[in-house]
């Protein structure tokens, strides 16, 4: 073969290799293409479906919040070499300063929250968690954590937001799935950060510190997953005079505004119509004399009954004992078992409880008990169960035990709670039991604030740790006696008007929850 021969066969074949390399970049261009045109018309799906974008954008949320792989160590590291504060500091310094903070946020909270749509408290408690654990690493000195206890109460009080925001959202019929898919996504963002934690703790022996650094990289990814949430076009009180007319006018088939028909000249449904209203008139005095008066209805609404009066003083109450235990747990164990001499499992009684508690809660949904007549007998027994926990906690001198006793103790609160939340908001509107929610925890902060003030600050009996957990008990025995007599006098006198109403002795019929 001649030279030139040669040479146009190698440039045939370099054409040949460049017109392949050009094709496969072109169907690799095409390939690219086609999956951005799927993906994109896949989110644009998603996005236009109603309620499975903001349900899966806040479930995402909720288990990268609540996925704090630091916090069952927040005290040995507070009292530790890193912050090196002392256990009295702790208790009888540190600590109430969330409480009093949490109740003086709480209520404005509660109200903004709704007024400016959910999303904005969301973003902001997304935010001030990324502090939280700024502050934790980098924080230097008792300052820092007085202003830390500041930082975690914003934290708390907008917890209210993540689960107002999706009932703001979404239709109706999807309440009970979102709520589900929500509340789950926070039990095994808790669960799974306390396990974590502990497997980082006692296999790799990580330091305290760099479980906060972990921490703080999970709840940043929480606050920029905070801003994909669309906003809401709509809130429960502050609905403008408009959307209150319309609601009222609106018949009892109706669903939503949102399924309402074209208008005949094209110009939207009636509920655009109205949110274009209301965001004119979003500030308007009208609008806040309008939320007033439905906030009034709503609260005379919500505690018109008796029975639901008796359930919401258990929430209060119960709530105050059980925050009050949960917040100074680390501190009783390490009183028993001192973190710095021997090795503490913490996270791992943490997510034991979230799983034993999870179940104990969901076991309610299968339990054919009358709750309207059994149920507060029900809240004196466990209380009393709860009870006797608390007071093994307080005298034991085993870490086991008292872990054991911590999960009992927790199990109880969550099984209870379900029930108690079940009968108030089967009986209530949405805005009743979303105002109801709030007056309770506002009840019970009252109540947590006032059982901080006198026994635990230090400005006043500041008493020891296991002085504090006696009293604990005393308060949920004290609970457990008045909802004894209580659910013994309901379950006779609904026996007694059983036998007036059915003298043949028939048997009343069990509810399924």
């Amino acid at each position: 073969m001649s030279r030139v021969s040669i040479v146009v066969t190698k440039f045939q074949t370099f054409v040949l290799l460049k017109q392949v390399l050009v094709f496969f970049k072109l169907e690799k261009k095409i390939l690219q293409d086609i999956y951005c045109v799927s993906n994109m018309n896949v989110w644009a799906k998603l996005k236009s479906s109603g309620w499975v974008y903001p349900t899966t954008v806040l479930s995402l949320y909720g288990l990268f919040a609540n996925c704090r792989v630091a916090e069952p160590f927040l005290t040995p590291y507070l009292i530790g070499p890193h912050k090196n504060i002392s256990e009295n500091v702790v208790t009888n310094y540190l600590f109430p300063i969330w409480t009093y903070s949490y109740l003086v946020f709480l209520l404005p909270v509660f109200l903004l929250t709704d007024f400016l749509r959910y999303k904005p408290l969301i973003v902001v408690q997304g935010l001030f968690l990324v502090t939280n654990y700024v502050l934790l690493c980098f924080g230097p000195g008792l300052p820092a954590m007085t202003l830390l206890q500041v930082n975690y109460a914003v934290v708390t009080s907008t917890e209210v937001a993540y689960f107002s925001y999706i009932y703001s959202i979404i239709p109706a019929e999807n309440y009970q799935k979102a709520t589900g898919y929500l509340r789950s996504a926070m039990l095994v963002g808790y669960t799974f950060g306390a396990s974590l934690g502990q497997m980082l703790v006692s296999l790799a022996g990580l330091d305290y510190f760099y479980l906060n650094a972990i921490t703080l990289g999970i709840v940043s990814v929480a606050f920029l997953i905070s801003f994909l949430l669309p906003m809401p076009k709509r809130s429960m009180f502050f609905k403008g005079e408009k959307a209150v007319s319309s609601q009222r006018e609106e018949k009892p088939g109706d669903n939503t505004l949102d399924q309402q028909v074209m208008d005949k000249d094209g110009t939207g449904s009636e509920a655009e119509k109205i949110e274009r209203d209301d965001s004119n008139g979003c500030y308007s005095r009208q609008n806040v004399i309008s939320a007033s008066h439905l906030l009034w209805k709503s609260f005379r609404e919500s505690y018109s009954s008796k029975s639901l009066i008796y359930w919401s003083l258990w929430w209060a109450l119960a709530t105050a004992g059980y925050v009050q235990v949960f917040n100074y747990i680390q501190l009783m164990w390490d009183h028993i078992e001192p973190s710095a001499t021997a090795s503490i499992y913490n996270g791992g009684v943490e997510a034991a409880c979230s799983v034993v508690g999870a179940a104990a809660a969901f076991s309610v949904g299968f339990i054919k008990v009358t709750w309207t007549v059994w149920g507060e007998l029900a809240l004196g027994l466990f209380s009393g169960v709860g009870a006797g926990a608390v007071f093994l906690m307080a005298f034991t001198s085993s870490i086991w035990v008292c872990y054991a006793a911590y999960v009992v103790f927790k199990s109880c609160y969550m099984f209870l709670i379900t029930i108690t939340t079940f009968q108030i908001a089967s009986n209530l509107s949405m805005e009743c039991y979303a105002l109801t929610f709030g007056i309770n925890s506002f009840v019970a902060l009252s109540l947590q604030t006032i059982i901080t003030a006198i026994v635990v600050d230090e400005a006043a009996l500041g008493l020891d740790i296991v002085t504090q957990f006696t009293i604990y008990g005393s308060y949920y025995a004290a609970i457990s006696l008045l909802f004894l007599l209580r659910g013994a006098y309901t379950a006779c006198v609904s026996r007694h008007s059983a036998r007036h109403m059915e003298p043949d002795g028939a048997v009343i019929s069990s509810e399924r929850f």
